[in-house]
């Protein structure tokens, strides 16, 4: 069976992370997904923390990734990232 979706992209991300650490996580991104429009991201956050810098952190790689036309959906997020990210009204925009 053949599917016209690409093969999902995997990567991890591990925290804390500071806000210093931004510019060269979505940089990485954004070079990890050039050219790669329609794309599915799955990313690993099972070791990052549940804090509101995280997801802010999360939601800004899901704006990167769709700037290159893919979407990001999180794997191994724990209860409290959950919460976080419910609380900050980003259930949506990072779907597990």
């Amino acid at each position: 069976m053949t599917t016209d979706e690409p093969h999902p992209i995997r990567f991890a991300v591990r925290g804390p992370i500071d806000h210093a650490d931004l510019p060269g996580l979505c940089e990485r991104v954004c070079r990890l997904l050039a050219g790669r429009s329609g794309c599915v991201v799955l990313c690993d956050v099972g070791g990052v923390t549940a804090d509101a810098g995280s997801v802010d952190a999360l939601a800004r790689l899901q704006l990167a990734a769709s700037r290159n036309g893919c979407r990001v959906r999180l794997r191994n997020a724990s209860a409290e990232l959950r919460d976080v990210v419910a609380l900050m009204g980003l259930t949506d925009v990072l779907p597990e």
